[in-house]
């Protein structure tokens, strides 16, 4: 069921969906990140991780173990302490223009001045540099993709949570990125609206294919979403195991939530992830 890290980065899975994929590759070698202070604390250790184009990777850990650290590392939003990411052949540590990136806290990343059709636009009118009409087209194509075409003349402050979460989604994916990156972008909405947005989420990515790195705490939405669920150690963290997720798509949340498989992969993920750290006198993060 799963791969041994062995600090460095293995080779991306291979894949039958070939050209349709419209992602990029992306790898992860030997990251290490260790943070000053009065006491150094290292945070990860010899990371490494491929994920295919247009794969749809998930991961894992314990409360703390640095699963937002690496995420920002890939996004080049903090620098590593040690170890290089790449995007297809291209060195991008440090860099921060490569990859789009999906907050948590979605009600403050929307600019409340602006409608939910200015936020949307201002994710690409700075770099496509398009005429008025052609802009509109676009925002309207990506609003109706996550079922908000009506409310395009609404301020963010006007929706509901997961409304708020849908126009974020949008205005990510209407750069169309290579790689998405989501730092648990679901967990400050209800259980419902949750689900409804992994539906949508699997949608968009089946259509358009991005690369798709997740970092949740949610070991059910880890396995609904991912083609593979990479599971971080304690801190220092690095990559325990990696589970492919062997469950055909499209994933319908009732079905796949009863699927014995999924329970098998549930059951075995909580019970790694709920096992006892050594002991250690390091303080937390």
């Amino acid at each position: 069921m799963n791969v041994r890290s062995q600090g460095k980065a293995p080779e991306a899975p291979s894949s039958s969906l070939g050209a349709s994929r419209g992602g990029e590759s992306l790898t992860i070698t030997s990251v290490d990140k260790t943070f000053g202070g009065k006491r150094e604390v290292t945070a990860l250790k010899e990371v490494s991780l491929a994920v295919a184009p247009g794969e749809f990777l998930s991961i894992i850990g314990p409360s703390g173990c640095g699963k937002s650290t690496l995420l920002q590392i890939v996004a080049g939003l903090m620098m590593p302490s040690h170890g290089k990411v790449f995007l297809g052949a291209n060195d991008v540590t440090g860099e921060s223009a490569h990859m789009v990136y999906l907050f948590q806290q979605y009600s403050k990343s929307l600019l409340p001045w602006m409608t939910v059709e200015e936020n949307v636009m201002f994710a690409f009118n700075h770099r496509l540099h398009l005429r008025k009409k052609a802009a509109r087209d676009r925002c309207s194509e990506y609003l109706e993709m996550v079922g908000l075409d009506d409310f395009g003349k609404y301020y963010p402050w006007q929706l509901s949570g997961g409304m708020q979460q849908r126009v974020a989604i949008a205005r990510a994916l209407s750069s169309e990125p290579k790689v998405l990156l989501m730092d648990e972008p679901f967990s400050s909405v209800d259980a419902l609206t949750r689900m409804e947005l992994h539906a949508l989420v699997q949608e968009l990515w089946e259509r358009k294919r991005f690369t798709a790195l997740l970092v949740t705490h949610d070991v059910d939405e880890a396995i609904f979403l991912a083609d593979r669920v990479a599971v971080l150690t304690h801190r220092p963290a690095t990559i325990s195991e990696i589970v492919g997720v062997d469950l055909s798509r499209p994933r319908r949340p009732v079905e796949v939530h009863e699927n014995p498989r999924f329970l098998e992969m549930r059951h075995h993920l909580l019970n790694h992830l709920l096992r006892k750290p050594e002991q250690s006198d390091e303080p937390p993060v």
